[in-house]
């Protein structure tokens, strides 16, 4: 058990615990190949919005399909988010989750927000509903070794759930990410198949919290 004056105490797994949770992602989750292919179109058209934002369609229609089912995003709005915040996104995407700190919180919480309304759904039957957990994979995507990954049972894991103020909830759970990546060191076997250390953490947490498999 660690304690964090910002983030109060976590349990974080040990690292057999930890490693046991991704090979059972590895095992059980079949989508994984839309986020590598995700990942490699944003990789490639990096600085072409446009083709960045269709990128992020490919994950976002497949892993949020029980949302955006009900109606799609506008993908010339997340376009133009994109655009809007290019130097900041490359700036984010040369770091990872272990140099953040407070200076970066209102910018973070800038950028959550423009995005989760850049994402919102405008058509349909759910016409304005917006989606933290989108906005979160739209982030990782675009700064994978930044932004952390999460959905409703895993932020309600980490104390972290997003129904009021998502932008401030994401902080903290990056601030508690952050510590629990912390713990891992460097033995961790990171970059494999494009994985970054925050994907590896996000297959633990999806198997243990979302799917119960370990």
């Amino acid at each position: 058990m660690n304690v964090n004056a910002k983030t109060g105490p976590i349990a974080f797994p040990s690292q057999t615990e930890f490693k046991k949770g991704s090979l059972a992602f590895q095992r059980h989750e079949k989508r994984d190949a839309m986020y590598r292919i995700a990942a490699f179109l944003v990789e490639h058209f990096w600085g072409k919005a446009a083709d960045i934002a269709d990128g992020l369609g490919v994950l976002l229609l497949t892993w949020n399909q029980a949302l955006y089912r009900y109606g799609q995003f506008d993908f010339s709005c997340v376009e133009q988010c994109i655009k809007k915040h290019q130097a900041l996104l490359e700036t984010f995407r040369s770091r990872n989750i272990r140099s953040f700190g407070s200076a970066d919180e209102q910018i973070v919480a800038t950028l959550f927000d423009d995005f989760l309304d850049a994402l919102r759904i405008v058509d349909g039957s759910k016409a304005g509903t917006k989606s933290p957990v989108a906005t979160a994979k739209a982030l990782h995507l675009l700064a994978p070794a930044f932004f952390p990954l999460w959905d409703n049972k895993i932020a309600r894991a980490y104390g972290c759930h997003y129904t009021f103020k998502p932008a401030a909830k994401y902080i903290r759970f990056m601030e508690k990410t952050q510590a629990f990546a912390k713990t891992l060191g460097s033995s961790i076997d990171e970059g494999r198949n494009g994985r970054t250390l925050l994907k590896l953490i996000d297959e633990y947490n999806y198997a243990k919290y979302t799917k119960h498999w370990i």
